[in-house]
């Protein structure tokens, strides 16, 4: 494959994770708590000095640099279930997985049978001190207030962990809406956190907006095809002629 080829390849790779993202932030407008992201990508130069050069001219590829995940908040939906919680400001609540601690800002809670505050897919979620948030048995009534602070008719009970990072990009997800943080990213308690009892948030995706980017982007990527499609066919013919010569 000459230049031209690598050149297009490099733009098809690119295309095709662009709408993976949009397509994936598509399937979950109505995941609660879901945040868009949309792939990063650069011009890397080749040729510069004078190798791999096209027409002496250096040559631009495509390259896939990172995903950059929109953590605006979404809109809050309200339920009147109180062990649904919602964040209005930064931050995210701490869970307990068997693989260590994760973070989420789906805050659809429920109770276990042995009276711990659980997450959807049964993770202990965290109090203040890290310890899993217990509720007394018997308690019939809930409260928590906008600080996190969680208690019953009996009494105070607790305080949700509650935590931001100084740079959330550098936190990965990995599924059912929990994300971990990688070694350098240090999560710090937040101070006045913003917790609404009985809601829940929703997904910040706009679903016309990425429409519309999926749309431009499957556009691009038939184009690219395309132009892969007549470049091979270019080669083949040039390769025939060359072989008729002899």
């Amino acid at each position: 494959m000459d230049m031209p080829g690598y050149i297009v390849l490099s733009r098809l790779a690119a295309q095709r994770r662009a709408t993976d993202a949009l397509a994936a932030n598509v399937a979950n407008a109505d995941t609660p708590a879901f945040k868009a992201s949309q792939t990063v990508f650069a011009t890397q130069l080749a040729g510069r000095d004078g190798a791999g050069a096209l027409g002496g001219r250096p040559v631009a590829f495509a390259q896939d640099r990172a995903t950059w995940r929109d953590f605006s908040p979404g809109p809050l939906q309200t339920t009147g279930n109180p062990l649904d919680l919602a964040l209005t400001g930064e931050g995210f609540f701490a869970v307990q997985t068997p693989d260590g601690e994760r973070y989420t800002r789906a805050g659809r809670f429920a109770l276990s049978p042995e009276g711990g505050v659980v997450d959807a897919a049964g993770h202990a979620v965290l109090d203040a001190e890290g310890a899993p948030l217990l509720i007394p048995q018997g308690a019939a009534r809930i409260e928590i207030a906008g600080d996190g602070t969680l208690a019953t008719e009996a009494g105070p009970v607790g305080r949700l962990r509650v935590v931001n990072f100084a740079n959330p990009q550098l936190l990965q997800a990995e599924g059912d809406r929990l994300y971990v943080a990688p070694p350098e990213a240090a999560p710090q308690p937040v101070e006045r956190a913003a917790v609404v009892q009985g809601a829940v948030e929703g997904s910040n995706v706009r679903p016309v907006l990425e429409l519309t980017r999926l749309t431009a982007e499957l556009r691009e990527f038939q184009f690219a095809a395309q132009f892969a499609e007549k470049e091979g066919e270019r080669v083949q013919s040039a390769v025939e002629r060359i072989l008729r010569r002899r």
